[in-house]
């Protein structure tokens, strides 16, 4: 008797927590994408094997193409924690009140994440297109399930990146 009353009372306290969970969940944002734009999100992890290791991961949205275009990454209740955006010539991050400026992606995501990310490469992986990419591997078995895992070898660090997209 005192197990399923035990039952019951857990069962009605999260019965009445529901409503407060979903009221603080945040609404899905989008990118305004011009049309002709792709346009992606997803969850997205980037690993660098360095001594000490660094990992960074959380929710992305991504819009453009590798010569322009926006990367937004959101922490899990949907608050953007940076806006990456690059054009021929340069990239920026806006980090809260802080913007970081390089000459280019690569040197821009070298700085923020500990590696250099192969961004033409990673426009048409996200496409299920297997492009090389200097010292990258794709996996692109499960892109139908919206998974791309891709590991670089050379040169060290080893790094890794992961995404799951979101479903259209």
């Amino acid at each position: 008797m005192k197990v399923q009353r035990r039952h019951l009372c857990l069962a009605a306290a999260g019965a009445a927590l529901l409503p407060m969970l979903s009221a603080c969940s945040t609404a899905a944002r989008q990118l305004e994408a011009a049309p002709g734009v792709t346009y992606w999100s997803g969850r997205m992890s980037v690993q660098v094997l360095d001594s000490p290791p660094q990992s960074t991961s959380g929710s992305f949205e991504l819009s453009g193409s590798p010569a322009s275009g926006e990367l937004v990454l959101l922490n899990p209740l949907g608050n953007i924690v940076a806006r990456v955006q690059w054009s021929p010539g340069q990239a920026s991050a806006q980090q809260g009140t802080q913007t970081r400026q390089a000459s280019s992606l690569d040197e821009l995501t070298q700085s923020l994440l500990g590696t250099s990310l192969p961004i033409a490469a990673l426009f048409d992986w996200l496409q299920g297109k297997p492009t090389e990419a200097a010292g990258w591997q794709a996996d692109l078995e499960a892109h139908s399930e919206g998974k791309i895992l891709a590991r670089r070898i050379n040169p060290r660090p080893e790094a890794s990146l992961r995404i799951v997209l979101d479903a259209r």
